[in-house]
């Protein structure tokens, strides 16, 4: 008989990502075995009181509240003994929980050990890739829908340094969870990619910027933005955004940045060279419309054949009956679930427009359902594949199809510029089947996001690795 359990986590598999499930499932282990709390403690951890005769539980403090005391007298600066701790506790109040330190140590080392093995398995999915026999490996058999690993993972040392702030292995009722495994994920690319970074993609919206809004002069990210560029490395914003080869609504979409890196906010002053500043792209409509940076900070279209590419072999009378069979899903799903929502058609895209907020799992039927028609009508198995290559995704407030995807535009500029999977790296917010997002890990290493925050929180991690990267070149 089949089970609730395994009904719900069929139903709501696009809102779960694997691997990072197997790995948080992997870490269950050791927090159910060894962090599973008490409410007191063993004899074998009580403090032993020193004037009681014999053995037994009574040669143990049951007072903690004295023996807390006590010891913290006998504590005196520079002997190396704790601090004084002043806990105002109640001899007579509920039983004490206590961390033990050595436990805690050992949990560490046993949730190291499972990344540790973790770190391995995606080595041996690598070594396989090489050799065309990435189907038998051991992480493919226990993650049937891990994909292409572009570089080795250090998950043991991302794991130390996550757990250095945030005490993870300390924890007796919270197991670590997706997103701190996500994070640690993160962690892990930008140390692998750092070293061979000269590509670097950003999503628009929820990555950074809110949705729908613009990027703002005073954002912290312009500075890390700048940063790169001044590095050396190319910049480009990936964007679902679609608004044909109109550069000036891109420009008015990131205004900020512009201004910031023309030295228009603070110092009146460029902060870019026209050679930095030419090495900044911004793709719409998923990988429909490219344009690139001037010299005077303004974005300049490019037409599309000064970078004719095969990954786009699609005609317009193609593209219309596409969009002609995703429009009349939408307008079904419209009228089934009683949306107060219109369709709104563009020339490479189509989507719904919400008149008032829509529900999540109304998004999330929307995109998957046309999904599923789309696929039929290519013959496809994944959207990727078959004549018209498409992305339906949740934009967390609509729901668009555009013709082609993120995977498209990344590889574009592969193409276009000259730069490896290797050493590329694209940071978007949304990784789930219904996001926009996910395609690019075929073509690219990944960071996932959730908002600006998390952005500049990763970006930070990733400048730092890129300064000692310089520091060890000058050295």
């Amino acid at each position: 008989m089949t089970s609730v359990y395994r009904i719900n986590y069929h139903l709501r598999a696009h809102k779960r990502d694997p691997l990072i499930e197997f790995i948080k499932g992997m870490l269950l282990t050791p927090f159910i075995l060894h962090a599973t709390p008490t409410s007191q403690l063993p004899s074998s951890d009580k403090p032993r009181d020193p004037t009681t005769p014999g053995g037994g539980d009574d040669a143990y403090v049951t007072d903690m509240s004295t023996w807390l005391t006590e010891t913290q007298a006998a504590a005196t600066p520079g002997s190396g003994s704790p601090a004084p701790l002043d806990l105002n506790l109640d001899a007579n109040g509920p039983p004490v929980l206590r961390r033990n330190s050595f436990a805690m140590h050992a949990n560490v080392q046993r949730y190291a050990e499972v990344m540790t093995q973790v770190e391995e398995l995606v080595n041996e999915h690598i070594a396989m890739q090489a050799k065309g026999l990435e189907k038998y490996s051991r992480l493919r058999r226990l993650v049937p829908t891990v994909g292409t690993f572009f570089t080795p993972l250090p998950l043991r040392e991302s794991f130390l340094y996550a757990n250095s702030k945030h005490a993870i292995a300390s924890r007796k009722y919270v197991p670590p969870s997706f997103n701190e495994i996500r994070r640690i994920l993160n962690t892990a690319q930008i140390r692998a990619s750092a070293p061979h970074l000269r590509f670097i993609t950003f999503d628009g919206d929820m990555t950074l910027y809110p949705d729908g809004q613009t990027f703002a002069a005073d954002s912290m990210l312009i500075t890390q933005i700048v940063g790169l560029l001044q590095r050396g490395i190319t910049v480009a914003i990936v964007t679902a955004a679609g608004y044909g080869s109109n550069a000036a609504r891109y420009q008015e979409r990131i205004s900020g940045l512009l201004q910031g890196m023309a030295g228009t906010i603070n110092s009146g002053h460029p902060l870019l060279t026209a050679d930095q500043a030419t090495q900044f792209y911004v793709v719409g409509g998923e990988c429909n419309y490219l344009f690139r940076c001037t010299p005077e900070f303004t974005l300049r279209y490019i037409p599309d054949h000064e970078y004719e590419s095969k990954l786009r072999a699609w005609n317009d009378d193609d593209i219309q009956r596409f969009l002609t069979v995703a429009e009349a899903n939408l307008r079904q799903c419209v009228h089934d679930m009683k949306l107060d929502a219109q369709v709104l058609r563009k020339e490479r895209a189509v989507g719904i427009v919400p008149q008032s907020p829509l529900d999540r799992e109304q998004l999330d039927e929307c995109a998957l359902s046309t999904q599923q028609c789309l696929l039929q009508y290519n013959h496809a198995s994944t959207p990727d594949q078959g004549k018209i290559p498409f992305c339906a995704f949740n934009g967390g407030s609509d729901v668009w199809v555009d013709v082609g995807n993120k995977l498209i535009g990344v590889q574009v500029l592969q193409e276009h510029l000259g730069f490896s999977p290797r050493e590329t790296l694209h940071v978007g917010d949304q990784f789930l089947s219904t996001g926009n997002d996910i395609a690019t890990r075929t073509a690219c290493c990944t960071c996932w996001i959730i908002n600006p925050q998390e952005t500049h929180g990763m970006l930070d991690e990733l400048m730092d690795q890129l300064r000692r990267r310089g520091a060890a070149t000058e050295s």
